[in-house]
């Protein structure tokens, strides 16, 4: 079994859910006492967060390049990012290590494609919405439409992800708004959405919408056993 290597902190509340989700999924598997050989490299999400802020993603693609060294050093099989935001630094990290990145995207629109849906939604931090790192690669090598929510809708989401989530707070009202923009995105053609921000799952899941919900936290998780018990 492959050592998982693990980039979290980001925030630790998602975290703790891959660690949990991993060796369940392990302890699933193989039975009796076996868990999922790890490491955790885990950031102070102050820090993060502020770099983010500022824009300062240079320094950030530093700091997660050294993360993912330290942890290929210490026997780390492959790399698992605990984020979906991070993940526009990919490729810069995956350049840093000799050892494989599970990309999340990859994971998730995998699984959408698999379904056959052909346009989803995604919720995630506004520099997940907005920018282009995510959807593109969705687009391009899973043929998806990706349609992302409107302007106040991404306030609304992001707002609940940073101030909320990432605390640890979880609010009804907050979840009966995030419903509602998955309702708004499903008139707008989605037909299932990527709860793109391994936080959102702690507030929604399938149980609180109609359309089908990809729980990328779960997704990823999942993928990184199937890579680290593939020699099995």
């Amino acid at each position: 079994m492959k050592t998982i290597g693990l980039i979290g902190g980001m925030s630790w509340e998602s975290s703790l859910v891959y660690y949990r989700i991993i060796n369940e999924e392990v302890s699933r598997r193989l039975g009796g006492l076996h868990s999922a050989p790890c490491i955790l490299y885990s950031f102070d999400f102050a820090k993060i967060a502020e770099l983010m802020h500022a824009g300062e993603w240079d320094t950030l693609a530093d700091l997660l390049r050294s993360a993912a060294r330290t942890l290929e050093r210490g026997g780390a099989g492959c790399l698992v990012i605990c984020t979906n935001t991070m993940h526009a630094l990919a490729d810069r990290i995956a350049d840093a290590s000799s050892v494989p990145l599970i990309h999340i995207a990859d994971a998730t629109g995998g699984r959408i494609a698999a379904d056959g849906h052909a346009t989803v939604g995604l919720l995630g931090t506004r520099y997940t919405m907005e920018g282009s790192f995510y959807r593109r690669r969705l687009e391009e090598r899973f043929g998806l439409e990706v349609i992302v929510p409107g302007a106040g809708d991404r306030e609304i989401v992001d707002r609940i992800i940073f101030d909320e989530l990432c605390r640890g707070l979880i609010d009804a009202s907050s979840r009966a708004a995030m419903a509602a923009i998955i309702g708004r995105l499903a008139d707008q053609g989605a037909e299932a959405v990527i709860l793109g921000c391994t936080e959102i799952p702690l507030l929604i899941g399938a149980e609180d919408v109609s359309l089908p919900v990809y729980d990328t936290t779960r997704i990823h998780a999942l993928a990184a056993v199937d890579y680290a018990l593939e020699d099995r």
